[in-house]
């Protein structure tokens, strides 16, 4: 049997192959145009390229969680046939970009646009059966180390959504590999991802059996009352993440015009790829937490909680930094860590909470919910930057993990209170 050690590093392996599709709209468009009607269309193409991942991710979540799928059939199958199929849907993108740039500086290729908006909406819904699959399936090999497991695997996944910030300085600095060919590399890295799943990585002891299909267990979600908060908690966190990630570069660039692309980019990119080593850190310390006082869940609270309130200070800090560059950039830096650090104790306490023969069912059904809020976020954040400016849209993020820690405060007091009561009942015992 393959060891633990070895299948969480051959699926964040094939994770951060898989999961470099999410962001490679990113470097379609070139750089930012100063006249204002084109910054506007440039922007808007920018922030629906994003979104389309996002919509497609919750489709093809919505359906997995509905149909069961993850839990139904082999996980390990269903990871590798989405990653190829996510990275076939991305190679249509590649494949119109000449008429893509020509709908940035003239606005006038609305087809191509509609194409390409299809093809990253396919994407993300293939993806759907990767990121919370791999997921599910480390439940299956880690009952103990869970949380700092997934932070693993998590921060795997920040890298390869970091990618493509770092493919573009590669091919503008080093190699001369046009956009297309960045598209078409991060297809092939996919496909690479599902043939490493394919090869070596299956079911884990703790696993549970096949159960039949259950559409209700989609509706848990929202009627456990732990899992609730949970939710809300994941729903705060997202508000912010992937908006901070979408425009980290962007606010960056508006912050210091005189700033080469190039060096954009790879701010990007530290700020996205440097959560890693938070998630991980993160992960070990709930672990710990849980450990210690018997209560792994309400650790795993407590950790998001302190994440929370990081980046939720970095959002303000953000907003009051702007237009002084080299403050904003170790803002970004700091943001980069806490904004991320908290992601997979979510997903570990979710699977937890809810019943065990429908772990698949419920971190897809989270990820559902949590990426379809991102569409909004993402496109508010990009709305308000439009219209007020990024200091606005950077202070417009903060409400997300402001909400999160309500969430997950309220679900650290649930799971303490048992045990606060069990603990008063010994001690009056004691007493009497």
């Amino acid at each position: 049997m393959p060891s633990r050690a070895r299948i969480l590093v051959l699926l964040s392996i094939a994770e951060l192959l898989a999961m470099s599709l999410w962001f490679i709209g990113s470097v379609i468009g070139g750089n930012a145009p100063t006249a204002v009607g084109e910054y506007a269309r440039w922007l808007s193409l920018r922030s629906w390229l994003t979104i389309a991942v996002q919509l497609g991710f919750v489709a093809g979540a919505l359906t997995i969680a509905f149909l069961n799928l993850s839990d139904h059939f082999s996980a390990p199958r269903v990871l590798a046939a989405c990653a190829v199929l996510a990275g076939a849907a991305n190679i249509g993108v590649g494949l119109n970009l000449h008429q893509l740039d020509a709908y940035v500086a003239h606005g006038n290729e609305r087809g191509a646009v509609l194409l390409a908006v299809i093809c990253r909406g396919l994407t993300g819904a293939f993806l759907a059966g990767v990121y919370p699959t791999g997921m599910k399936i480390l439940a299956g090999w880690f009952r103990e180390g869970r949380g700092l497991a997934l932070g693993v695997l998590i921060g795997a996944l920040a890298v390869g959504s970091a990618s493509p910030h770092l493919l573009w300085i590669i091919s503008s600095m080093l190699l001369p590999i046009p956009v297309a060919g960045l598209i078409i590399a991060s297809s092939l890295a996919s496909l690479i991802g599902a043939a490493i799943v394919a090869a070596a990585v299956r079911e884990g002891p703790f696993a549970a059996a096949q159960p039949p299909f259950d559409w209700r267990q989609l509706g848990q979600t929202f009627r456990n009352p732990r899992l609730r908060l949970a939710n809300f908690g994941y729903l705060g966190h997202m508000w912010e993440l992937y908006s901070m990630w979408s425009w980290i570069a962007v606010m960056v660039a508006a912050s210091d015009p005189r700033a080469s692309r190039a060096s954009v980019e790879l701010i990007a990119f530290l700020a996205i790829a440097i959560g890693c080593v938070s998630c991980a850190w993160a992960g070990h310390v709930s672990d710990r937490i849980g450990r210690q006082g018997g209560q792994t869940v309400a650790g795993r609270a407590r950790v998001t909680i302190i994440a929370m309130a990081a980046s939720g200070a970095c959002c303000l800090a953000a907003a009051l930094a702007f237009g002084h560059p080299q403050v904003l950039i170790a803002i970004a830096m700091i943001w980069g860590v806490a904004v991320i650090a908290d992601s997979a104790q979510f997903s570990a306490a979710i699977s937890e909470l809810a019943d065990p023969r429908y772990v698949g069912t419920a971190l897809t059904a989270q990820t559902a919910f949590g990426f379809l809020l991102t569409a909004v976020s993402i496109r508010t954040i990009a709305a308000i930057a439009a219209a007020a400016g990024w200091r606005w849209a950077a202070l417009a993020m903060a409400p997300g993990p402001a909400f999160g820690i309500w969430a997950m405060w309220r679900l650290e007091r649930s799971v303490r209170a048992p045990q606060r009561a069990a603990s008063a009942r010994s001690s009056l015992q004691l007493r009497t």
